[in-house]
C-alpha cells in the first residue's frame, strides 16, 4: 500500500521548561495525527515551502503525551527534554505519512485531498469544473472551483452539494439558479 505525506501541524512556541510544544493544528484529527508514539516527520526551509513535491524529514519525532491547555494543544516528544531543545523546534512543520486510502471515520467527511481534482456536475449531469481547493472558513467550508470564467467559491454543504461519489471521481451540485456566477458577471 502506497503512503502519502500529510501536514498534520506547525510547531509553536515552548510552553514551560519540560519540552513541552504548543501545536497549530493543521488536521481535524489530533487525537488521531498526535495519538501516544505516533511518529511524526519534522520539516523545515525549502523542504516545508508550499509546492514541495516531497517534504525532506530533518528527523522523526515520536509522541510522548498530549493535553489540551486553554484550547492549544500541548505534545511532549521524545528527546526534547527541555525549554532550549523545544524552542530549536520552534517553526518547523510535523508531517505524517498515511495510507493513500485512508478516510475519515465519520460519513459524510472527506479529506482535501480526496476531494480536490474532481470533476463538478451541474444539477443535469453536465461537467463544469474541477475542485481546485477547499477553503477552511469558521462558519463553513468552500470549494474552489474552476469554471470556464474562473474561480468561484461553492459552500460545502449538503444542500448545495448533494452529492460526492469518490470512485465516479465527481461531486455534483444542486439546481440552484446563480450557484457559479460571478456577480461581476452580471453587470456586463
Amino acid at each position: 500500500m502506497e503512503d502519502i505525506e500529510v501536514v498534520v501541524g506547525r510547531i509553536g512556541r515552548p510552553h514551560g521548561v519540560k519540552g513541552a510544544l504548543t501545536i497549530e493544528l493543521r488536521t481535524d484529527e489530533p487525537e488521531r495525527r498526535f495519538a501516544e508514539g505516533a511518529s511524526l516527520h519534522l520539516v523545515r526551509g525549502a523542504a516545508a515551502r508550499p509546492g514541495a513535491d516531497r517534504f525532506v524529514s530533518e528527523r522523526t519525532l515520536q509522541v510522548v503525551s498530549t493535553r489540551w491547555h486553554q484550547g492549544r494543544l500541548l505534545v511532549v516528544f521524545e528527546g526534547v527534554d527541555d525549554r532550549d531543545t523545544a524552542e530549536s523546534l520552534r517553526g518547523g512543520l510535523l508531517v505524517s505519512r498515511v495510507a493513500v486510502d485512508d478516510a475519515p471515520g465519520e460519513p459524510g467527511e472527506y479529506y482535501d485531498r480526496q476531494l480536490v481534482g474532481l470533476a463538478v456536475l451541474d444539477a443535469s449531469g453536465t461537467e463544469v469544473g474541477r475542485v481546485t481547493e477547499v477553503v477552511h472558513l469558521p462558519a463553513q467550508d468552500l470549494l474552489a472551483v474552476d469554471v470556464a470564467q474562473g474561480s468561484r467559491l461553492v459552500p460545502f454543504v449538503e444542500a448545495l452539494v448533494p452529492e460526492v461519489d469518490l470512485a465516479a471521481g465527481h461531486v455534483r451540485l444542486a439546481d440552484v439558479e446563480g450557484l457559479l456566477v460571478d456577480l461581476d458577471d452580471d453587470e456586463e
